[in-house]
């Protein structure tokens, strides 16, 4: 039940507590200072003298906590002063394992629990108390707190600690959530006091006046959705505010449920994209926003980076990876496996390993970039009795597939007898040669039975010389113009010699479609460069501009398909560029210039309105009715959809 309790004391006090809240509330967010947090839970992080030193450091003049607020390990007399500036903290708060007295948490408003120690505890006050003497946590004046949004409370073992056996828990966690619970029972220790008589709910976080249980939530009438600042229906908060309010609009509350955008608080931020009648596309918003933790920023803060859906993040999420697009650290979706760098021979824990073997080869999966040495021996396949190292399967060098640069050497001296070509490196693209062999070479290829080197993505060796030696089967090499690769200033020797016989050779020549530039094995493929067109990594004689599938159209030299929102032409062009505004002809649906598969629906545009088109005769997009607030299927308000429409 609502606790309905009016008195004039009780309105005084709960009108002087909200106001000091208020000094810390929403209207000073935009400058409040964030600090990461941790998640080492119970570890201790050296000895006591250096775990403090790394709380001080990760919280002080900290407002609001990203993660968790974890103080464990404090030894009696610490200086936690650092603490009394925390007003917010977006995972769990973590109490544990401390000999201190008090812990000075007056200013904390809210917990988020967007994390949860043992994925059920939003507050977890865990064993503060030394049995082996008379010292612990006493009292936790955490006076300010209003409001634990997600997750439930857990104390134990806290031997002296008082004044929590009144507190109203009801008023400041969601118990609707059914979280779990585990309070303390009955305060009997005879140390403690009761809270002072001027705590006229009968609550309190200590026995001082100033330490009563600010009530949010209990108090409140029935007309009241949320929080509240007091018992009359006038006094109910925005259905925005969290932590409680000292008015009705957004702009006067604690704390946001959701979003802080420069004092008002919302359920979202400004979005980055809205849809723009012009254009008729998704154009960027000026007024646009990232999330950075619950506060709308304009910029994301140094060294984080951006997602696609507007998040201020540290690290990007599988399947992206980190890009620098016009000075703005993003996550892009990767196309194939994202960039991953791995340490090559010579790097890491490869420092003093030889060759690549059944023991490393696992550490180069999905890499596509090595920063090292790769060396490929007679060991590699024979396996080495004396450090019981296994023979490598010859299926398992598919791992270098991936692989895009190799910044050290190549050296490749055995190899397998059922390769004809060193195809699992055919998508390095480069060797950049910053280590080489012997010191003078980044590419060697020698005395192993291949037929043609396939190294058909190579176009730069930054620096060093190539050595491709005594090769008795290997064709390709005589004609091929080396000196394309090079980019360094000195002068590279290039030692191609003792390969496959001339007379053998002979009929072994590049594709036609090839320029004389040479290539690196059989077939249109392997061009080191095209006479006429190339699609993806294949010289073609012609793009499908008029035929063909898929249709495409031509920039330079090279094939490019058209948008799969254009309709394939007969007899004429299909699309004059990349993009769905390029097409000649539409697939499905035109929206202004843009070819789409449907048209918009429930999108966002200016000023806040939600855009609805339906298709017309002829598959042009057009607008609904400003009425039409869930769609529609024709033009006017008889063409709104029946739950939407406004009669």
């Amino acid at each position: 039940m609502k606790n309905t309790r009016n008195s004039a004391a009780m309105q005084f006090k709960t009108g002087i507590l909200l106001a000091s809240l208020l000094a810390l509330g929403c209207s000073g967010l935009q400058d409040k200072k964030v600090c990461q947090g941790i998640s080492n839970k119970l570890t201790r992080l050296g000895t006591h003298e250096d775990h403090y030193n790394n709380l001080v450091r990760m919280y002080r003049n900290c407002t609001v906590v990203l993660e968790n607020l974890e103080i464990t390990y404090v030894e009696e007399n610490r200086d936690l002063s650092f603490l009394k500036t925390i007003q917010e903290v977006g995972g769990y708060v973590l109490i544990a394992l401390n000999n201190i007295a008090k812990l000075p948490l007056e200013n904390l408003q809210i917990i988020r629990g967007h994390t949860l120690y043992d994925n059920k505890y939003a507050l977890a006050v865990l064993s503060n108390y030394d049995k082996n003497s008379t010292v612990g946590l006493t009292e936790l004046p955490l006076r300010s707190l209003t409001e634990i949004i997600k997750g439930g409370v857990k104390f134990t073992n806290n031997m002296l600690l008082c004044n929590l056996d009144t507190i109203q828990w009801n008023d400041i966690v969601d118990f609707k959530a059914n979280p779990e619970m585990v309070l303390p029972a009955v305060n009997n220790k005879p140390h403690c006091q009761k809270c002072d008589p001027r705590c006229s709910n009968g609550s309190c976080w200590a026995p001082g006046p100033d330490d009563c249980q600010t009530l949010t939530r209990l108090i409140c009438a029935d007309q009241c959705s949320g929080r509240c600042k007091g018992p009359k229906p006038s006094d109910c908060c925005n259905d925005h505010c969290a932590a409680g309010c000292t008015g009705p609009r957004p702009t006067d509350c604690l704390a946001c449920r959701a979003f802080q955008d420069d004092g008002t608080c919302k359920d979202a931020c400004p979005q980055l994209m809205l849809y723009d009648p012009k254009t008729h596309q998704l154009e960027v918003n000026p007024k646009g926003k990232y999330n950075f933790g619950a506060t709308c920023v304009k910029n994301c803060p140094h060294n984080y980076v951006v997602t696609d859906h507007g998040s201020c993040v540290r690290t990007c999420s599988s399947k992206t990876y980190e890009v620098d697009e016009n000075g703005l650290r993003k996550c892009k979706k990767c196309e194939g496996p994202c960039p991953k760098a791995c340490n090559g021979l010579g790097m890491g824990n490869l420092k003093d390993v030889l060759s690549i073997n059944a023991t490393n080869i696992d550490s180069f999966r999905d890499c596509t970039t090595i920063n090292g040495d790769v060396s490929i021996l007679p060991v590699t396949f024979t396996g080495d009795r004396f450090t019981n190292t296994a023979a490598l399967d010859p299926a398992e060098l598919n791992v270098f597939k991936t692989v895009k640069e190799i910044t050290g050497f190549l050296l490749v001296q055995d190899w397998p007898a059922n390769l004809t070509d060193l195809s699992p490196f055919e998508n390095l693209e480069i060797i950049r040669g910053r280590t080489k062999q012997h010191g003078t070479v980044s590419l060697a290829v020698v005395n192993i039975q291949i037929s043609f080197l396939g190294l058909r993505s190579l176009k730069e060796i930054s620096d060093g010389d190539v050595v491709i030696r005594n090769n008795p089967n290997l064709c390709y090499t005589d004609t091929f113009q080396w000196n394309k690769l090079f980019k360094s200033d000195k002068e590279a020797h290039i030692r191609v010699s003792l390969n496959g016989k001339p007379d053998k050779c002979a009929a072994h020549v590049c594709d036609e479609l090839c320029t004389d530039e040479g290539c690196w094995g059989p077939g249109p493929s392997m061009c080191f460069s095209c006479q006429f067109h190339i699609r993806s990594q294949e010289c073609v004689e012609k793009c499908n501009v008029l035929q063909g599938d898929p249709r495409e159209f031509v920039e330079g030299t090279r094939c490019h398909q058209c948008d799969s929102e254009c309709q394939p032409q007969n007899g004429t062009d299909t699309c004059t560029g990349t993009g769905p505004d390029k097409c000649t002809e539409c697939a499905h649906f035109k929206d202004g210039p843009h070819c789409v598969p449907k048209c918009p629906a429930g999108i966002p545009g200016e000023n806040n309105t939600i855009i609805w088109k339906y298709s017309d005769a002829s598959k042009v997009c057009q607008l609904c009715h400003l009425n039409c607030t869930q769609g529609c299927k024709g033009p006017g308000l008889s063409g709104c959809d029946h739950q939407g429409g406004v009669p």
